[in-house]
């Protein structure tokens, strides 16, 4: 199957407010040498070089070189080019790059130029990793580490990036497959060869094989730091109407997120902001306040503020100060959904007005920002307990669990089959699920989705 030569700008597209000091234009295809003689040699395209011209630099060796428009032959920049050889390049493929100054008429120059040769087009979102994956240079693992990576807002996100991309968790998951396929194997033997004597303890062994597996993908599916990194901590302020959440919210975030009112009951849905907190990605969320209420849209309002509580990983109460706290602590804390004292932080707010003297809460003050050090302090320790890490890399997505948990049943219904093959056919879907997530059982509708979402250069 013939493939194409593609190209894409690899740097943030320059604007008018910031045209950035250097773009980076890659190519990758059979016929990216051509392309990077025709555009760094002048008038080399309508004299028809061929791929093979000497005019190639040196592989892996940054030159200086000048940017021509093939058919013209006026220079469009002076830089520096990179060739790569196949397989030695990051697609598999021959690549090159040009390193150009980053304003919007050369990047634009540029890209108008290599249109121009006519055996060139644009990337696709994701192509360049995809094209990676597809020459066996990555794994589905990887080529996701590297959009998280793009995409990473905090240290500890570039740090999971980092790991994952470093193979930690295809490494997890072949150490499954293989378990799995020795497990199979003697599954298989005793089908194929049910009048030999096979080895004593086989049928133990199968039993143990299946059960460790078992075992070790359910922990790894309960643990959801991986997933929790990614998408952000979600954290939940509740509390009575008119206790500050908002103001606190807003506290936090440093600027006005919530509106900020003395009517009871102004928030009457959720108010989420993204935040970085100590290195730790936060979904901090505002909501209703808690109190009976016979109107329709606050009762609304008040159960989804429940339920964000309860589905939280950390809640913050909110209380007033000048109220009193400690009883309202004691209803509220008795009715929320899955409170935890040792995780979870009672806030009381207004201590400018009526200070508080309790060493088990965190005393602040919206309006001023006294306490506000104390309490990120402890809102951190709280993120770090819950993202310790236990030695194990974590699932980092949605499509890994959906597959675990098809694992999952598969290895359930093994346990209890009442047939060898039966037994069999359900480790082999274990297999399948297995491969699915490392991309070792290819699905061309699956790998479109994942490389859709990428940027265009990568």
């Amino acid at each position: 199957m013939d493939v194409d030569t593609i190209y894409a700008l690899g740097t943030p597209v320059p604007s008018r407010a910031h045209p950035g000091a250097i773009s980076v234009i890659r190519l990758s295809g059979p016929r990216a040498a051509e392309a990077l003689i025709f555009l760094t040699e002048r008038l080399a395209f309508e004299r028809g070089h061929s791929a093979r011209d000497p005019a190639l630099p040196e592989p892996r060796r940054m030159v200086v070189r000048s940017l021509y428009d093939p058919t013209s032959g006026e220079t469009i920049d002076r830089g520096l080019a990179v060739w790569f050889e196949a397989p030695n390049s990051e697609t598999g493929e021959a690549m090159a790059e040009l390193h150009l100054h980053g304003g919007r008429a050369v990047v634009a120059g540029a890209l108008d130029a290599i249109a121009r040769l006519g055996f060139c087009r644009m990337a696709e979102p994701g192509e360049f990793t995809r094209r990676a994956f597809e020459n066996g240079k990555l794994d589905l693992t990887k080529a996701e580490a590297i959009a998280d990576l793009v995409a990473a807002e905090t240290d500890q996100q570039r740090r999971q990036a980092l790991q994952q991309m470093d193979g930690a968790l295809y490494r997890l998951y072949e150490d499954w497959r293989t378990l799995g396929l020795r497990t199979l194997a003697h599954l298989e033997a005793a089908i194929d060869f049910p009048d030999e004597d096979l080895p004593a303890g086989i049928a133990d062994e199968v039993h143990d094989g299946i059960t460790r597996l078992q075992g070790e993908i359910t922990a790894h599916l309960e643990d959801r730091r991986g997933e929790r990194l990614r998408e952000g901590l979600h954290i939940a302020i509740i509390g009575p109407p008119n206790a500050g959440k908002s103001s606190l919210l807003n506290l936090l975030a440093r600027r006005d997120a919530a509106i900020v009112s003395e009517t009871a009951g102004t928030t009457r849905d959720v108010i989420e902001v993204h935040l970085d907190l100590g290195g730790w990605p936060v979904v901090l969320a505002d909501t209703a306040g808690l109190r009976d209420s016979s109107d329709a849209i606050e009762q609304e309002g008040v159960r989804r503020a429940r339920a964000r509580a309860a589905s939280a990983d950390l809640r913050l109460l909110v209380l007033d100060a000048t109220g009193d706290w400690r009883s309202e602590r004691g209803k509220l804390t008795a009715g929320t959904e899955r409170w935890d004292d040792a995780r979870d932080i009672v806030v009381v707010n207004k201590t400018d007005r009526a200070p508080v003297d309790a060493a088990d809460v965190a005393s602040v003050s919206a309006l001023s920002g006294d306490g506000l050090p104390a309490l990120l302090a402890r809102i951190e320790r709280a993120a770090e307990a819950l993202m310790q890490e236990s030695g194990a890399p974590p699932l980092t997505r949605a499509r890994h669990r959906e597959a675990l948990i098809e694992c999952q049943e598969s290895l359930a219904r093994a346990l209890t089959a009442s047939e060898i093959a039966l037994a069999a056919e359900d480790v082999r879907l274990v297999m399948r699920a297995l491969g699915r997530i490392t991309g070792t059982v290819r699905i061309d509708e699956l790998l479109d989705i994942i490389f859709r979402d990428f940027c265009i250069g990568k």
